[in-house]
């Protein structure tokens, strides 16, 4: 435990901050789902919205600095690859 009133508003703020973390990144998860969701329905609308939604909460969770530029960058990626295969099969 901490000895110094400095060092117990710290610890009372890390809490905090990985509680809010923590939510961040199971509404990250849930969207995620909801995007793999449409996907496997072949839904091309339905999957649009979701992965705009997933993206935009993505851009959040980097400028609040719960996840790092390059892991934002690769699902960001691997959303709009899946997206556009879907895209490209519903063409055909």
């Amino acid at each position: 435990m901490p000895i110094k009133a400095a060092a117990f508003k710290a610890l009372r703020q890390t809490k905090k901050h990985a509680e809010r973390n923590k939510l961040a990144k199971l509404k990250l998860a849930d969207a995620r789902r909801a995007v793999r969701k449409a996907l496997d329905s072949a839904e091309v609308k339905k999957a649009e919205e979701a992965v705009k939604t997933a993206i935009k909460m993505l851009d959040k969770a980097y400028s609040r600095g719960i996840m790092k530029l390059n892991t934002v960058a690769r699902r960001k990626s691997r959303l709009m690859a899946n997206l556009s295969k879907l895209a490209a099969s519903k063409k055909k």
